[in-house]
């Protein structure tokens, strides 16, 4: 008879695994969170685990980062471009209405990190370039379109990292006038 083998570490755990445990720690700690120790702990595991997947602490890094930028920014537009409702509405919506931690902890991190910086700033470019592509489908200028775009990114932004919760009622109220706005 075989006898029943505990499959080890490595085999229990992939490098999603592993990300996604680091977005949740990110989200809740900040970027300190982000070490192979603690993780593992909060696992229930041992560092060996994070090392199998990751060459260094950077690598995994990069890959959070990479992580972030997938469900910050494509998440959002494939689901808003999948969304029965007008695009900008849906987006408005989807981006006002999202728990919004984890974009706060990224952007406390690329205060002192250059790669989270540099994640920022993509990310800020392609959500930019989305935004003005919406606006100029709803007959704005290119011109035009690019100023209305940065405004409402702003608005966001500000929004984001003030953290104040906001009423659904209130909350749709300034929707549907932020939408007058960027669309007058």
């Amino acid at each position: 008879m075989a006898r029943f083998r505990e499959p080890d570490m490595t085999e229990q755990l992939s490098a999603d695994d592993w990300i996604r445990q680091g977005l949740k720690a990110l989200a809740k700690s900040g970027f300190t969170a982000l070490k192979a120790e603690p993780l593992a702990k909060s696992m229930g595991v041992s560092r060996g685990s994070f090392y199998w997947h990751f060459a260094d602490l950077g690598a995994f890094q990069a890959a959070v980062l990479k992580r972030w930028r997938e469900i910050a920014a494509e998440q959002i537009i494939a689901d808003v471009e999948a969304a029965s409702d007008e695009p900008l509405k849906a987006l408005l919506r989807r981006s006002f209405g999202a728990r919004l931690e984890l974009e706060r902890a990224v952007r406390n991190w690329a205060a002192f990190d250059a790669a989270a910086q540099g994640a920022v700033r993509a990310i800020d470019r392609r959500r930019l370039d989305y935004i003005e592509g919406l606006l100029e489908k709803r007959g704005l200028t290119p011109a035009t379109a690019q100023a209305r775009a940065q405004i409402l990114y702003w608005t966001f932004l500000g929004f984001a990292l003030s953290g104040a919760p906001v009423p659904a009622a209130r909350l749709q109220a300034l929707l549907d006038e932020i939408l007058t706005m960027v669309s007058a």
